[in-house]
């Protein structure tokens, strides 16, 4: 690999990791939010939005990562 690919890997790997990193955080708040530390609108309100953020968590730790990393995939050669 040359400088300029090496720095593209080393941003996309970056990239990578920090949206793992924050899938993992949104995960832990949420559960935060569905167990009650947290208090947003009321427990009733609190377990929903704590649902969706749990979601929207799993979605940028698991799924997210494979999407770009597929988009970001060398071509295959001749």
């Amino acid at each position: 690999m040359t400088r300029p690919e090496d720095a593209l890997a080393k941003k996309r790997f970056f990239a990578l990791s920090s949206m793992r990193l924050m899938g993992a955080l949104l995960i832990l708040a949420g559960f935060l939010l569905i167990r009650g530390v947290w208090a947003l609108a009321g427990q009733p309100a609190d377990r929903w939005v704590g649902a969706a953020v749990v979601l929207i968590g799993v979605f940028d730790f698991a799924i997210m990562p494979r999407i770009l990393a597929r988009r970001w995939r060398t071509p295959p050669g001749p």
